[in-house]
Order: C-alpha cells, then structure tokens, then sequence
C-alpha cells in the first residue's frame, strides 16, 4: 500500500508498524521540535535509512494533490503538530493516544493522570475539518494504574499500535465501512507552566501527581523568584531536611536539573 505519513516521534511506533506492513512511504511530513523532550530525529533517522522523501515544512492541499498523482493510497497522522488540509483524493486517518470523544487536544494524556481517570487509550479516526472529531475507526482502551505516568501510559499506547495498524492496512474497506461518529466530545486546551510546576509549599501528594503527569517532560519547581526546570521527576517521601526541592512531607529529585532565568 502507498502511504504518506505526518508525525514525530511521539507516536513513531506507528510508522514502524505501517513499515513492517509492508506500506510504501512516498514522503514523510514532520516538524520542527526541541528534540530535547520533543523529537523528531528518529523518524528522519527512519527516513534517511529506507530512503523515503521527508520534510520539515507544512504539508498542504498541493502536496495531497501531488501525493494523489503518486498513487497515495492512505495518508497516517501521528503526533503532527499542524492542521493538516483534508481531501477526498484518499483516506486520511489520525492515531490519537486517547479514548475519543475523551481528550480532545494535541496533550491530553497528562490530564488523565492528574484527573485520575480509570480508562486511557488510543483512537484511529478519519482526519477532519476540526481536531481529534472525525468518525471513529479503530480504538483500544486500557486500564491506568494507580501510578501511572506519562511514560507508563505512553508505553500502553504502543502495545496497541501494532494490531490496530494490521487492522487498517490489510482491510481498510471494512475498516472504512465501520466508522462510527464520536458523538458529544471536549477540547481540551494545551497545558500551562502552572499546570506543570511544583512549589515547596505544595503536599508531596500533589506534587507527586504533577510529576507523574508530565514525566519525562520538562516541569517547573518555583520557589519564590527561583525557576529551576526538572526533567524526570519524582518524589521522594520522608525527611526533605537540606533537600535542594522540598515540599510538605518529601522532596523533589530528577534526571536533569537546569536553573531557568
């Protein structure tokens, strides 16, 4: 099957199961990312390897005409940060690591963890006019735990991907056929640094959540004028005497510290 693929390497487990499929990419859109906490190197890696034509600019109605011409069969999106132009030329279809119509948006996952939800999973559905809407075509849904983190539920993302992408690539008339609309759905805006920082005065509970939440992803711990980023937090419960990052009954410690201006 002829392919094009948008993404970054968030959900790069999609591209690899499209590749072990046998898919041809005939060109792969990504977008400029920090590559700090977001990347993108891995699918350019990926890209450069099997020798597929890849971009960092904008995908747009003339690439999906030129893609069309191609032969394109069905285009995947995956962790793409831009609103994509959607055409009838060929399927288009979105993967989305959550239970659509639950947390629309481009961060969702970490305000599942903090809002201690019982379900996360990961939808594929037909690309639309309006983010994370179009008609439901394949979706798996598991269990979070009691600890979960951003990284744990990630992980459970990508056992999934592997047989949904069967599903889609070796029938994607049936596959098309069952699509089921979303019904009533929310959007959920981006986070803030707010959502995202810790404090000394802060319960070690909550402060514990909000590193879960955004684990592996940069967090703010702020005490008074002083911003220190935290990369791969955590709380420690316990004595926080002569801690650099306490709070109220532990303290904080991560894999990487960098002092903000």
């Amino acid at each position: 099957m002829k392919i094009a693929y948008l993404g970054i390497d968030l959900l790069k487990p999609v591209l690899d199961a499209l590749l072990a499929e046998g898919c041809q990419v005939l060109k792969l859109f990504t977008c400029p990312v920090d590559n700090v906490t977001e990347l993108n190197t891995a699918v350019i890696q990926t890209a450069e390897e099997r020798g597929i034509p890849y971009t960092l600019i904008r995908v747009t109605a003339a690439d999906l005409d030129g893609l069309a011409g191609a032969g394109c069969e069905l285009l995947v999106c995956a962790g793409y940060y831009y609103r994509a132009p959607v055409t009838d030329a060929f399927p288009m279809v979105n993967f989305h690591p959550t239970p659509l119509p639950v947390g629309r948006g481009s961060w969702p996952m970490p305000r599942l963890i903090l809002e201690g939800a019982e379900f996360g999973g990961v939808t594929a559905h037909k690309m639309a006019a309006d983010f994370d809407t179009g008609e439901i075509l394949l979706q798996e849904r598991f269990p979070l735990d009691e600890r979960e983190n951003h990284q744990t539920y990630m992980e459970k993302v990508y056992e999934k991907i592997p047989g949904m992408v069967h599903k889609l690539v070796n029938d994607p008339p049936q596959v098309l056929a069952n699509a089921q609309p979303q019904g009533a759905g929310e959007y959920w805006p981006l986070p803030t640094e707010a959502d995202w920082t810790v404090t000394p005065d802060m319960d070690a509970v909550q402060a514990d959540l909000i590193l879960r939440a955004f684990y592996g992803y940069e967090c703010v711990y702020r005490d008074g004028e002083r911003r220190t980023e935290l990369i791969g937090g955590r709380v420690v419960f316990g004595d926080r005497l002569g801690q650099p990052f306490p709070v109220r009954g532990g303290y904080v410690t991560a894999d990487r510290i960098r002092t903000l201006a």
